[in-house]
């Protein structure tokens, strides 16, 4: 089980190769948002989102030996990314099953990263099972996503910045909303939050029709969504919480919120108006939430975590198009 000790061993390891993301604000945001709301960027982390945290605090934990041998992992294309740099930096291989349906940008530039890379359909195959196909005689050692005890301290290093980048703004009390898929983010930056800014609650942000965690939270156990596919926000669409992740986030995590298409392209275009960055439709999530769903927040001050930026061009465009010259 991951615990804070491991988040600020992760964050060692990772000195000097991750970047430090900002912490941005606007004041047309706060107007729109009811509120002064800072968003972590870590559409500008290498890749261009959190990922490449995880996967080089996993990958740098390996033993040598196993290290040597190189690395798979399957992703639709955040995590690919990253492990695709953190294995290339390394000196390793690296293999990544990507469904055929992520987003262009992603497949390319995950193989420009140096990985082989191998397609599937996520709505007839399972990618756990394709993945152990394609090992069966290589001995790579798999990175999962989320469900990885070093991946999940990786990205709890995302929350330490947060902690301290929000004492130095005054921030104190404030919810602090993340983009959730299978919560490895969520749950690393709430393990550091709870140590480093115990007044930052942490919640998960979800896309309608693919709210396993938010569902799961208000259960107490783990839920499944009946679709693997069909939403612009594939970069937080998973089957359901991790078994490792979730006693994380019941243990410490507030209510989730759950957004739709439509304000996840309308943030995305807030941000790149008001904040300058781009951000993907599943890594605007959490901005979405802040901005179209204050009703659901009770703090004075908001923290929005943007997780990636990999989007392709149509669906930027598709975004501007319809919300574009905004106020």
């Amino acid at each position: 089980m991951t615990n804070i000790a491991m988040v600020e061993a992760a964050a060692k390891r990772l000195a000097g190769k991750a970047q430090r993301t900002p912490l941005l604000s606007s004041p047309f945001l706060d107007k729109i948002a009811r509120r002064r709301l800072f968003v972590k960027a870590e559409c500008l982390q290498h890749t261009g989102s959190f990922k490449f945290r995880g996967a080089w605090s996993a990958i740098s934990a390996l033993p040598e030996e196993d290290r040597a041998k190189g690395v798979i992992a399957f992703s639709s294309g955040n995590h690919a990314q990253g492990v695709a740099m953190a294995a290339q930096r390394h000196g390793i291989a690296s293999v990544i099953i990507m469904p055929s349906d992520a987003p262009t940008i992603k497949i390319e530039n995950t193989r420009a990263l140096g990985a082989e890379v191998v397609l599937y359909d996520r709505d007839r195959e399972n990618r756990a099972e394709v993945a152990a196909q394609v090992n069966m005689d290589r001995g790579l050692t798999l990175i999962k996503p989320f469900d990885n005890a070093y991946v999940i301290a990786g990205q709890g290093t995302t929350g330490l910045e947060i902690a301290e980048q929000a004492r130095s703004k005054g921030v104190e009390d404030a919810d602090t909303l993340v983009c959730c898929g299978g919560g490895g983010l969520t749950s690393g930056i709430a393990l550091a939050l709870e140590k480093h800014a115990p007044g930052l609650r942490v919640r998960p942000c979800e896309p309608e029709h693919f709210d396993d965690v938010t569902r799961s939270l208000l259960s107490g156990r783990i839920e499944v969504n009946k679709r693997t596919s069909g939403s612009l926000c594939d970069a937080i669409i998973t089957p359901s919480p991790g078994e490792m992740t979730f006693p994380i986030l019941n243990r410490l995590c507030g209510p989730g919120i759950v957004v739709s298409e439509e304000e996840c392209l309308h943030a995305m275009v807030l941000a790149f108006e008001r904040l300058k960055i781009v951000v993907e439709p599943g890594g605007a999530a959490a901005l979405a939430a802040a901005l179209f769903h204050g009703d659901r927040i009770k703090t004075d001050d908001v923290i929005a975590v943007a997780t990636g930026g990999n989007v392709d061009k149509s669906i930027f465009q598709q975004a501007l198009q319809r919300f574009g010259e905004t106020e």
